[in-house]
């Protein structure tokens, strides 16, 4: 499933506090967020470093700073580099992905980072050995999953096995974990790092918890690359 590429399109609102950019060419057209919360705003994936959006960035965070750039996989570096010498802010990666970033400040994480009191990054891996995802309490909880679970044709979570998948059986037990962890009480919305298309327009993943409840995962363990 590849989503459509348009350029020139600015950041929307999407949740209070929450804008997505648009899908960004140099990432296979993933799409970054950013969170602006309490003075302290954070990227989700490098979003296309261009005019647009920095000045995007300039108008928005005005009398601030971007605190930090949280890369949930190795395939959404982007121009990651470029955006901490333009911002001085912090990046934040699974250590296990830190080595693509050698000439870079980073601040590399094992299993868990709270970035604040109620924005946790959490290693979740399988898609890529050191796949992450970000959560915030805000809005009823919204996880930030990159490409670890992705909106099905019917704008439901999946995780979804490709040929690159680096180790499927890990990914299947990172959902699992995910389940295990929160509750519909806790987890209301998902922002995927890609296929945004698939949600028609919504541009987020409602009732998430529901839905990755509903998951047979057993049944996922055997698929196959491409389902």
């Amino acid at each position: 499933m590849t989503q459509p590429i348009t350029p020139g399109k600015p950041p929307q609102s999407v949740l209070d506090q929450i804008y997505a950019f648009s899908p960004n060419r140099t990432t296979l057209g993933a799409t970054a967020y950013l969170i602006v919360k309490n003075q302290t705003n954070i990227l989700v994936d490098a979003p296309p470093w261009d005019e647009m959006n920095q000045q995007f960035l300039r108008n928005l965070l005005i009398d601030q700073q971007l605190d930090w750039l949280f890369i949930t996989h190795r395939g959404s570096l982007g121009q990651a580099q470029k955006i901490q010498q333009a911002t001085h802010c912090k990046i934040l990666i699974q250590e296990q992905e830190a080595y693509l970033l050698p000439e870079a400040t980073l601040t590399p994480f094992h299993q868990e980072f709270a970035l604040t009191p109620d924005i946790l990054a959490l290693w979740t891996p399988g898609h890529s050995p050191g796949s992450a995802c970000l959560y915030s309490s805000v809005n009823g909880g919204t996880l930030f999953t990159g490409r670890h679970l992705l909106p099905n044709l019917a704008g439901h979570p999946v995780p979804l096995r490709t040929a690159k998948t680096f180790h499927w059986g890990r990914q299947i037990q990172s959902v699992q974990r995910l389940v295990d962890r929160f509750t519909s009480d806790t987890l209301r919305y998902i922002c995927p790092g890609a296929n945004t298309g698939a949600l028609r327009g919504k541009r987020v993943i409602e009732q998430a918890y529901s839905r990755l409840a509903e998951l047979d995962l057993q049944a996922l363990q055997g698929a196959k690359p491409g389902f």
